[in-house]
């Protein structure tokens, strides 16, 4: 049972909710013990929210789950989690989250935050995932979210350039993830999630080509924009922008070649060559911003 309960909270996903450090990293704040930990409290806070996601998620799309090569597998699906006990779970981990979220930062909005990610993606699970192109941007508006949790919790205003990355790429990859469902499940796509049967490779194809563009533009425009330059006394970050656009062709060339865009998480921490310009790129910004 407790491999069950583990399996479908998923935590090899909660890699995602790194993202929640970008403010505290380029807001200068890297070595303030305090905000460093409170920073890392709602990390917890948002695993906590996934966690219990993906259980709520795996509930609703259970028959559907049991079509699917690999997510049939899932402790749900395979009926190696009973249902109440999920359903327990995803009380548990929700509900305890926004009550953190309220400790956490008392007085301030980050409980709200919480509060309000948690409908959204409830909003998902329950129809929007069954709207066409919308149920990408959903997804993208979780991520933007999580940057302004790490924003909120140590009260520094978030630059809207770097908003604006979090969108775009993380368009990118719901709209790639989309892709690579369609060529693994071939002609039962549409069964296992209705919004692939509006979409076509062609398409996706186009899509991810504007979001390709848009990803490297805004991230170039962010390094050389004046409020950074000012911020961070140099325009050195531009050299970061080839690793940026080194992950990008590469998760391509693993869409399109390898067949293994349909879990960029599994491809950050699988994938060597995207892992260590992951850790490039990491390694670059904070020497340039604290040097």
């Amino acid at each position: 049972m407790i491999r069950a309960v583990a399996l479908s909270v998923r935590p090899q996903q909660w890699v995602k909710n790194l993202i929640i450090f970008a403010a505290l990293v380029f807001a200068h704040k890297l070595g303030d013990v305090d905000a460093l930990l409170r920073v890392v409290a709602a990390f917890g806070v948002f695993c906590m929210v996934s966690g219990g996601n993906y259980v709520l998620n795996d509930l609703i799309d259970v028959e559907k789950d049991r079509l699917h090569p690999r997510k049939k597998n899932r402790p749900i699906a395979s009926g190696a989690l009973p249902l109440p006990v999920a359903a327990v779970l995803v009380v548990l981990f929700e509900g305890g989250a926004v009550a953190l979220g309220f400790i956490l930062d008392p007085g301030g909005l980050l409980g709200f935050v919480v509060a309000g990610y948690l409908v959204l993606m409830a909003a998902y699970s329950l129809w929007l995932k069954r709207v066409v192109i919308l149920d990408v941007f959903v997804i993208a508006s979780g991520f933007v979210v999580r940057v302004v949790a790490g924003a909120e919790v140590i009260e520094v205003e978030i630059s809207q350039w770097l908003i604006l990355c979090t969108i775009f790429l993380s368009l990118f990859l719901g709209f790639g993830k989309r892709r690579a469902e369609m060529i693994l499940l071939d002609e039962n796509s549409a069964s296992h999630r209705n919004t692939l049967a509006e979409y076509t490779p062609t398409f996706l194809d186009q899509i991810i080509g504007v979001c390709t563009a848009s990803v490297v533009t805004c991230y170039a425009l962010y390094t050389l924009s004046p409020e950074t330059v000012t911020k961070f006394g140099t325009t050195n970050l531009v050299f970061t922008v080839p690793f940026v656009i080194f992950g990008i062709f590469r998760y391509l060339f693993l869409l399109h070649r390898r067949n293994k865009g349909g879990s960029p998480t599994r491809v950050l921490l699988k994938d060597l060559p995207t892992l260590l310009n992951v850790i490039g790129w990491l390694a670059v910004s904070i020497g340039i911003v604290y040097s």
